[in-house]
């Protein structure tokens, strides 16, 4: 019988290139105007090399790094679960105490640090998805699915039916008040892109930033609806990985192989198919979008879980390996790791730090990228072997159990 820890290698690896992928995107957000993310034209993709960077995060980390760390919310969801149930302790106080604080520590990073924040929606979609923690592993992953597929849906109507807008709007024989219709729609403020006072808003102070968040206050609560559907079947097939051995590498090594042929040529090959859309309609503002919300949901997904199987493998091949050993200490600290990374980008960037923001382009943030995952690497595990905990996971744990932790080891 493997120790926990050993059981558990898993889970901290693929947390640890989770949190390190996860990056590579995040990125973007920090060092250039938000329209950014969604389509290259909006800036910084200047040079071959600019748009070589895009193409290779657009079809093998965009979306694929956060929904693995999705996958792990749900199944480190049930461990905590399973572990508070075995100690006679109430599993939903301790859960959603976690989540509460979790929530504040999401708002917090949203208001004063950086906006592209993540934890506030994780807070509240796994609230909801701790009500699903009795259900077999076949049930969670069949609501789940049916979950995605109406997520799926509703962005289809939206996205699809602007996409045919644009068709019918664009062609010669455009009535004229079609035409012009679009051509106000392109010019709203959801759809403009508005580079200049991005730019200077970052380039400026750290108060002027924080009231432009406090402007949109209620912009966290707006991303839990559009993710919800996405990140919520997600965290329950994670839940159901957890439930059936599979993402804790109890599975034989024929059924992760078959998993890998299952999603990954067939992901990769779709999300190539839709890179090459993207490049032949000229990067236009809506197809990046459709993409983003709709056509992109079934490839990130496929994709997501073909990663799970091959990092699995993986991990279980090279599990004595020192560098595997960094990657899970990472994943360990993933909580301090990706807050960390955020106030240091957003101090290199930012006006109020080092006004780097829209001075480098896609190829050249991944210098900060690579010097980023070298930090992770190097400080996780000599920390983690003089303490129980990484820093923030520490404060998060004190706070949601209302006591001080233990830290030395």
């Amino acid at each position: 019988m493997q120790s926990t820890e050993q059981r558990h290698i898993s889970l901290d690896a693929m947390r640890g290139f989770a949190v390190m992928g996860i990056l590579a995107m995040n990125i973007i957000g920090f060092a250039m105007p938000e329209w950014a993310y969604v389509t290259p034209v909006a800036y910084g993709t200047d040079t071959l090399a600019d748009q070589i960077a895009w193409a290779f995060s657009f079809i093998f980390i965009d979306g694929k790094m956060r929904g693995l760390f999705s996958l792990l919310f749900g199944a480190s969801m049930m461990l905590i679960i399973d572990r508070a149930t075995a100690k006679g302790e109430s599993a939903a106080q301790v859960h959603y105490r976690r989540m509460a604080w979790l929530a504040m520590f999401g708002l917090a990073h949203y208001f004063f640090i950086w906006f592209g924040d993540i934890l506030f929606p994780y807070a509240i979609i796994g609230m909801i998805a701790f009500l699903f923690r009795n259900w077999p592993p076949a049930r969670l992953i069949k609501v789940a699915l049916i979950i995605f597929a109406v997520g799926l849906a509703f962005w289809g109507v939206q996205f699809g039916g602007l996409q045919v807008f644009q068709y019918f709007a664009t062609q010669p024989d455009a009535s004229a008040d079609t035409a012009r219709q679009f051509r106000e729609l392109m010019a709203s403020a959801d759809f403009a892109f508005n580079i200049a006072p991005d730019v200077a808003l970052h380039r400026g102070s750290y108060a002027a930033i924080v009231m432009d968040k406090i402007d949109e206050w209620n912009a966290p609560l707006i991303l839990v609806g559009q993710s919800i559907s996405e990140t919520l079947p997600l965290m329950m097939v994670g839940m159901a990985m957890q439930k059936s051995g599979f993402i804790t590498g109890d599975w034989g090594a024929a059924d992760y192989r078959r998993w890998v042929k299952r999603m990954l040529p067939a992901g990769l090959l779709l999300t190539m198919v839709l890179a090459v859309w993207i490049v032949a309609v000229d990067f236009d503002r809506i197809t990046p979008l459709a993409v983003l919300y709709f056509w992109g949901g079934v490839p990130r997904m496929m994709l997501t879980i073909g990663y799970a199987a091959l990092l699995i493998m993986l991990i279980g091949r090279y599990r004595n390996h020192p560098m595997l050993a960094r990657v899970a200490a990472a994943g360990r600290a993933a909580f301090s790791n990706y807050l960390g990374t955020s106030i240091v980008m957003t101090t290199i960037f930012y006006g109020y730090g080092f006004g780097l923001f829209g001075h480098v382009g896609r190829a050249g943030l991944w210098l900060f990228v690579l010097g980023a995952w070298a930090v992770m690497l190097l400080w996780s595990k000599p920390w983690l072997m003089k303490f129980h905990y990484g820093p923030l996971e520490w404060l998060w744990r004190s706070l949601a159990r209302g006591k001080v932790q233990a830290m030395r080891r």
